[in-house]
């Protein structure tokens, strides 16, 4: 499978960006403008999948609390979990 990483890139933006709620839209957009031109190509699909999962479960995630969906455990879902939003 060949991935155009600048179409990746702009997906994950885009997924980020538009969520269903202000909160998640400020957070998830921060994060992954923060660290888009910082990761490789494998942490990229990381990320994708991470913005997979619904607002409520990522924000439980986010602040700590138990999902009940399973996140993996990854470089990306660590970042995640440590960023501060608003240190930008």
């Amino acid at each position: 499978m060949n991935i155009n990483i600048e179409d990746l890139k702009k997906k994950i933006i885009y997924r980020a960006t538009y969520r269903g709620t202000k909160e998640m839209d400020i957070l998830l957009s921060s994060f992954a403008k923060n660290y888009i031109n910082k990761i490789n190509d494998k942490e990229l699909i990381y990320l994708l999948n991470l913005l997979e999962h619904n607002d409520e479960t990522l924000f439980r995630y986010y602040q700590g609390k138990k999902t009940f969906v399973k996140i993996k455990t990854n470089k990306i879902t660590k970042l995640f979990k440590n960023f501060d939003y608003n240190s930008d």
